[in-house]
């Protein structure tokens, strides 16, 4: 592992300090940032995702992904978490956190929105940073890609219908715009640039000019996941600020259920004897969120002030820290699996 991901949980703290703390010292121009979207998808946030995503999508090798389908142990281990596991799970921790353990601490209004924003979280499968977790537990780029892509098809379906029946309403509105712009953002376009490169790298087929372009391009993947942790707390960094201790309730539940879907998901895996670099990716993808997209649904139904903003930009603070804890154990019980 190179300086940067060796110290990439240090990175990370300095950026949620640096976004925090800019926020607050030039709000004015952080304002300005954030009105640069389209279809509730900030511009900046999302060239910065594909500049993280681009080089994992140059490793992937279509000629291999016809054999993915040989081994569909671990997209069934995937989606039975992401869709029949961690939104109800995500949904039970809320409602017991704020509406039994933290009830004296939290008027019921706002106790709501959290839950909203957790139920958002959980409902919205990983897309982007799931191929750095990934590519930091050396997966499969191939199999990676398929999971996500299966995931992101599902999500199309069914994102609206569970947030609805979680949420406990049947007039929920979804903004498609985002979904279907985020998925083509975050996974059809630097898909496509990947291929390009890959080809245009590999024509003699001997990967030397490829390799040289994977290790070059390395540490601006982790570049552009450190700008986009700065950018997103900055965006917020008002409201991180004004309610440290509502920040903390939130975060509690949040590592609860992210540790907890991990252990499940790994434990699975075990059982199911898959492979570490096909097990690794499942489970990263099974325990992490679409936080971009649930980020910009909060804010639609809820409003850019709402607990359930909020809530979502915790799961921010909550994830990237947890997942690259996530990742130095997968790494460090690699021997635990089949290679």
């Amino acid at each position: 592992m190179g300086v940067f991901e060796r110290f990439l949980s240090l990175w990370v703290a300095l950026c949620i300090v640096v976004g925090v703390t800019l926020g607050n010292v030039l709000p004015d121009v952080f304002s300005y940032i954030a009105k640069l979207e389209y279809a509730h998808v900030n511009i900046l946030v999302a060239v910065l995702i594909w500049l993280m995503i681009f080089p994992m999508m140059v490793q992937v090798d279509f000629k291999s992904i016809k054999d993915v389908g040989k081994k569909p142990k671990g997209l069934i281990l995937t989606l039975v978490i992401n869709w029949l596991i961690k939104p109800f799970t995500m949904a039970a921790l809320g409602v017991l956190f704020f509406k039994f353990f933290f009830a004296d601490l939290v008027d019921p209004q706002t106790a709501n929105e959290y839950i909203a924003g957790m139920i958002l979280l959980g409902v919205a499968p990983c897309t982007a940073m799931v191929f750095v977790w990934s590519h930091l537990t050396k997966g499969d780029a191939n199999y990676t890609l398929v999971q996500v892509s299966i995931n992101d098809v599902i999500m199309v379906f069914a994102f609206a219908p569970l947030a609805a029946f979680l949420l406990g309403v049947t007039d929920i509105t979804v903004p498609w715009e985002t979904l279907l712009l985020s998925v083509v953002l975050y996974v059809l376009l630097p898909l496509i640039a990947g291929a390009i490169t890959r080809n245009a790298l590999d024509k003699k087929d001997d990967h030397h000019r490829l390799n040289m372009f994977l290790i070059k391009s390395k540490p601006w993947s982790i570049l552009g996941l450190l700008l986009t942790i700065i950018l997103l707390f900055a965006f917020q960094a008002e409201k991180i600020l004004d309610k440290p201790l509502d920040i903390g309730l939130i975060a509690i539940p949040l590592l609860i259920q992210t540790y907890g879907i991990f252990i499940i998901a790994y434990a699975a895996a075990k059982f199911m004897k898959l492979p570490h670099n096909v097990a690794a990716p499942a489970c990263m993808i099974g325990t992490s969120n679409f936080f971009e997209l649930a980020v910009a649904v909060a804010i639609s139904l809820f409003g850019l002030h709402s607990g359930a903003a909020l809530a979502t930009v915790v799961g921010v603070l909550v994830e990237v820290p947890v997942m690259l804890s996530l990742v130095a154990f997968a790494n460090r019980t690699k021997h635990w699996f089949k290679t």
